[in-house]
């Protein structure tokens, strides 16, 4: 049986500790929201362990291959996750003040490729043409032609987007003609590689490790994101956003990843603050019963997609939340729902 409603949320809902540091009031004035400070501060651990460590690689005599495959794992386990959402909430809601504009270009410019990210690419793909098309067929990162329990499928998802993406992306927004918008991905991409030849030639294996296997481990773990994100589409209405995204609450993904465990909330209002995310969702909790919303517990998206891949419906319902308290449905129901979810759409 699923949890029943009212739901106590684990989640952070409040404003980050005030500042402990005279160069964070300083950072402040700058800011476009201070409850962002933790951004800041992510930042500043990137800069004084991340970068450092990626440098050492490169010195002469230095590198080992299992110093460049420790950096990676190290890295990746500590600041991928929270790297992402922060690029993410930052991409929706700049981090400095218009007049320090010039800063927000330190997160996709000066870390992102470090995770993998080629500057610039994720804010083309993602608030550029993600949301606009809301996961439906002019959506190039859409999952609804696809069985989302399909490995076969999602190898097909995944290869299109990996191989084709760049292209499929320069059509879309040259299409809409959103020309500032295809010059700045196309900036961001051509300086990655750039960076990648220069660097390769001069230490193929210390840039193996710190650039080129970041930038294909980032690729299958932002596909496998989205694609559990909406996963459970409600193909009688794909369009809505409580019937083609889920929402994972009481999740240590959350409190890593600044709440993004919420994901309709973020579709419903993309600029939402992550900080206001659970408390939207309390409020709204009668609108996801109505539209009867898939929520899960303690799950995050990259578990949800493992479960999918091994056709472990009978695990996910354990997590499933009951909304509706009238009339709680069983676990053979909760199994049955999921499994209508991620059928894939037929063809016109």
């Amino acid at each position: 049986m699923g949890r029943l409603v009212p739901i106590t949320l684990t989640d952070p809902a409040h404003s980050p500790e005030a500042p402990r540091w005279p160069w964070e009031r300083w950072v402040l004035r700058m800011m476009n929201d201070e409850r962002d400070l933790p951004f800041v501060r992510l930042c500043m651990k990137l800069f004084f362990l991340n970068l450092p460590a990626a440098a050492l690689l490169y010195v002469p005599g230095v590198y080992r291959w299992w110093l460049g495959a420790l950096y990676f794992l190290v890295s990746n386990a500590l600041f991928l996750g929270p790297f992402i959402l922060m690029l993410h909430n930052t991409s929706h809601r700049p981090l400095f003040k218009r007049e320090y504009r010039l800063l927000n270009l330190v997160v996709p410019w000066a870390l992102g490729p470090f995770f993998g990210e080629t500057p610039d690419s994720y804010f083309a793909h993602h608030v550029g043409m993600h949301h606009a098309e809301n996961n439906l067929e002019g959506d190039l990162s859409s999952t609804l032609r696809f069985r989302r329990d399909s490995l076969p499928h999602f190898l097909r998802y995944f290869g299109r987007f990996f191989f084709l993406g760049w292209a499929e992306l320069t059509r879309y927004h040259w299409s809409k003609r959103r020309f500032k918008m295809l010059r700045r991905f196309w900036m961001g991409e051509l300086s990655f590689y750039a960076l990648v030849v220069v660097l390769g030639w001069w230490n193929f294996y210390a840039t193996l490790w710190v650039f080129i296997v970041p930038y294909v481990f980032t690729r299958v773990m932002m596909m496998c994101g989205n694609w559990a994100q909406h996963a459970f589409v409600d193909l009688s209405m794909p369009e809505s956003p409580y019937r083609n995204s889920i929402t994972c609450v009481n999740s240590a993904y959350n409190r890593k990843c600044f709440n993004d465990g919420y994901h309709i909330g973020h579709h419903v209002k993309p600029t939402m603050h992550w900080t206001e995310m659970p408390d939207d969702f309390l409020k709204n909790v009668d609108r996801y019963r109505a539209e009867n919303a898939i929520v899960f517990r303690k799950l995050d998206y990259f578990s949800i997609w493992a479960l999918l891949m091994a056709h472990q419906y009978r695990v996910l319902s354990r997590f499933y939340v009951e909304l509706d308290t009238a009339q709680p449905k069983s676990e053979p129901e909760i199994v049955a729902l999921l499994r209508s979810r991620t059928q894939a759409q037929a063809r016109a």
